[in-house]
């Protein structure tokens, strides 16, 4: 699964964009995210990706976990959102 890393400077329609193309490539995708600000920014694009996808028959779902990543020999706990369309 590919997975999109979001810092609380992203830019959420650019990664909405990249959501939506790993949606129609692969059929889901996983969004990592560290801290209150790049939550935030992924929430976003989720949302603003679920309206680029809904024109093409698209009803995203997100499932929102806890993982552990390693950051600079550091492990953090961070959220990832597992999306993908509806059936």
């Amino acid at each position: 699964m590919e997975v999109l890393k979001v810092s609380s400077k992203s830019n959420p329609n650019k990664v909405a964009g990249a959501l939506a193309g790993v949606i129609r490539e692969k059929g889901k995708a996983e969004i990592q995210a560290i801290g209150a600000g790049a939550v935030n920014q992924a929430v976003k694009a989720i949302a603003i990706a679920r309206g680029y996808l809904a024109p093409s028959g698209y009803d995203l779902v997100c499932v929102p976990a806890f993982t552990d990543v390693t950051v600079e020999n550091e492990t953090r706990t961070a959220l990832k959102f597992i999306v993908f369309p509806r059936e």
